[in-house]
């Protein structure tokens, strides 16, 4: 029983930090890839993170304060 209490913290952790990719942020956001790095680039989203040469993220706690400042995911 405190494993799975344990084990619900660290997904719910994990949920508000660390980073998500692009995929993931397009199930959570009402626009196309197109909108969101041209809303990107206007500076008007949030600002991926080059994680390395060839993945970029986004931080989950900038996009879920993003959703929330814009009124919640679809």
């Amino acid at each position: 029983k405190l494993c799975m209490g344990l084990e619900a913290k660290a997904r719910q952790q994990s949920q508000a930090y660390g980073y998500m990719r692009q995929k993931e942020l397009l199930t959570l956001v009402p626009f196309s890839h197109a909108t969101l790095w041209r809303l990107v680039k206007k500076g008007d989203f949030v600002r991926p993170v080059k994680l390395s040469a060839r993945i970029t993220a986004f931080s989950r706690a900038e996009v879920y304060e993003w959703l929330a400042a814009k009124g919640g995911a679809k």
